[in-house]
Parts: C-alpha cells; structure tokens; sequence
C-alpha cells in the first residue's frame, strides 16, 4: 500500500442504485423514481433535491457539492435520501484521487442506512453468517436476510474487515493497523451501519 498521511480525509458519497430512473412528472410537480421495487414519487421536490438526485442517478457524488450552498443538507437532503434509503449507495471514499474504500448497497425495499457514533472502546465482530466473495470490483460481503451488501473495494477496507473476524474494539484495531485511524474509523462506522459489524458481547445481535 502506498504512504498515507495520518490527517487524511475521509469523503461520505451518495449515487442511485443503477437500476433506478428518475423521471420529471410535469403535471403533478413530483418526481418519479422507478426501480426493481416499483415506483417512489418524491411530491414537490426542493430545487436542492431535485438536482441532487439527477447527479445521484449519474454516480456518486459529495451531498453538499451536489446542492446549493446555502441548503441545509440535514433540514432538506438527509429527510428525502432517508424516505429513499432502499435506492441510494453509500460509498466511502478519501482525498487520494485512488477510487472509494467501499460501498453498501440496498438489497430489500426496507434497507435503512444510518452511520452513529461508535464507542472506541466497545469490541466489534463480523456476524458469522457474513459471506465473503470475489466479484469485479473487489470483494464482497453478504449476509442471508441482510437488507445491505457491502463491497470492499481497495485492501485497506478488506484490511480492516480482516480484523473483524475476532472480537477487536475499533481503537485496537486503528493502532494496529498501518492507515490513518479516521480511515479504519470510517471503514467501521459503514460496516456497522451495513449489519456487517455487530457488538460481539451483545445478545441482542445474532452473531451466530
């Protein structure tokens, strides 16, 4: 792996799943959203909504450059990308101009995504039932009734999924790895966002 820097910036990106097709529903002033689900409309999208999910069906895009400056992404974006939460991608990326770490994509029409606070201290662990495949872009990790699929798209992400095959809290696991900790960190967070990172003490989580 090429040289790092310990400050280097971790980058969250948005696309729509590559099946979706957004459509401009005139008389109604609402957007169409057609898909392997079905139809979603979005009724009178914000000028903000409406460009982000053109560039969003384009490919992977950072949310605040897609919209306006002056929109508030968590008052306007994050309520319309959560109501669409089954279409979007989550990519992980960082400012090395190399390509994403890796991406979580929806694969039930209740899939929710959402990345929290994770205590450095707490031991984390892939589920058992987790799935590792070669695909084309990388490796792949799948779980059965899992509403996310996550792939692995440069070894720094596959490194530290690799540490999560035993119990390990996120802190060890950013000291004994050889990359800048808000990478692991990062890395983490989309894991465990994905179902694919579950507290390894904890009952209410099947990790068997």
């Amino acid at each position: 792996m090429h040289d790092m820097p310990a400050d280097m910036v971790t980058v969250h990106l948005c696309s729509l799943s590559e099946d979706v097709i957004v459509e401009h529903d005139e008389g109604h002033d609402r957007l169409v959203l057609k898909s392997r689900w079905g139809v979603d409309h979005v009724e009178r999208p914000d000028t903000a909504v409406r460009e982000a999910l053109r560039r969003m069906e384009l490919g992977p895009v950072v949310l605040a450059n897609a919209t306006d400056a002056q929109v508030d992404l968590y008052a306007v974006m994050l309520p319309a990308l959560s109501r669409l939460s089954h279409l979007v991608v989550h990519t992980l990326g960082v400012d090395d101009l190399r390509g994403p770490l890796l991406s979580v994509f929806p694969v039930a029409q209740d899939a929710q995504f959402t990345l929290v606070w994770l205590s450095g201290e707490r031991r984390l662990q892939l589920p058992r039932r987790v799935v590792v495949t070669m695909v084309d872009s990388g490796l792949a990790l799948e779980a059965a009734g899992s509403p996310h699929r996550v792939v692995l798209h440069r070894p720094e992400a596959a490194l530290v999924a690799a540490m999560l095959a035993w119990p390990i809290t996120p802190d060890r696991a950013s000291a004994e790895l050889p990359l800048p900790p808000a990478m692991t960190e990062g890395i983490i967070r989309y894991l465990a966002a994905a179902g694919m990172a579950a507290p390894a003490d904890d009952p209410a989580y099947d990790a068997s």
